[in-house]
């Protein structure tokens, strides 16, 4: 515990670094607007699985089960 207070002093945060960068995100919004993209396409584009994808977009897979 002691070291972790040290690298937090230090300005270190733990965990794990995001998978998706801002402009991924971006990206993803633009293509989830085309009705014509499939979410698992979306996902094998940015370098995901769809449960990463629906981490990031848990409004898709509801969007997804009501079509």
């Amino acid at each position: 515990m002691e070291g972790l207070k040290a690298a937090l002093a230090r300005g270190r945060k733990g965990g794990r670094r995001k998978k998706l960068t801002d402009a991924d995100l971006a990206a993803a919004r633009a293509m989830l607007k085309e009705q014509t993209i499939s979410v698992a396409d979306i996902a094998k584009r940015l370098g995901v699985t769809r449960t990463t994808f629906y981490q990031y977009f848990p409004a898709a897979r509801r969007q997804a089960g009501s079509l």
